[in-house]
């Protein structure tokens, strides 16, 4: 059996708004993160030598590894979240769900995929969310990328 590429999916797809509330309220638990890295990365810098009150100078090659630990660190949380339960923590309370587009699971490959290329849409002005506006089944490029798709679910 074949399914058209451009069948409608079970559930409607989830809403800009409804994506763009989730974002935030995911971005409160990448900033705890992103602070903890931090200070591990204070705390060896203090311990190398350097003075307590001297910051590491922007963009050193120190820091352009603190940033990368930090979206490394996020997206540790967000594949992790997506692949025990579809949700992190900012889709839950606004009932969305992530999916495979084909029904299937959802391989730890795609979900990477999907976190480098959301990356990559904000990083553009979130300009791969905007598209969503204008795709026929409302897909963003990172669903496109990774064949996954946002639900919207049910309220219980």
């Amino acid at each position: 059996m074949t399914i058209a590429a451009d069948a409608p999916p079970a559930r409607p797809s989830a809403l800009l708004p409804r994506r763009l509330a989730a974002l935030f309220y995911d971005f409160w638990p990448a900033l705890a993160l992103w602070m903890l890295v931090s200070a591990v990365f204070t705390v060896g810098y203090t311990l190398a030598g350097h003075a307590a009150r001297e910051n590491i100078h922007p963009f050193s090659g120190l820091q352009w590894l603190l940033w990368l630990c930090c979206w490394i660190v996020a997206g540790i949380y967000a594949t992790a979240s997506w692949k025990r339960g579809g949700q992190t923590l900012g889709m839950r309370p606004w009932h969305l769900h992530l999916r495979a587009i084909d029904g299937g699971p959802i391989g730890t490959g795609a979900l990477w995929v999907r976190y480098a290329v959301g990356t990559l849409s904000l990083l553009c002005g979130g300009l791969g969310f905007w598209w969503a506006l204008v795709d026929r089944q409302r897909l963003t490029w990172h669903d496109r990328a990774s064949g996954t798709r946002l639900v919207k679910l049910p309220k219980p």
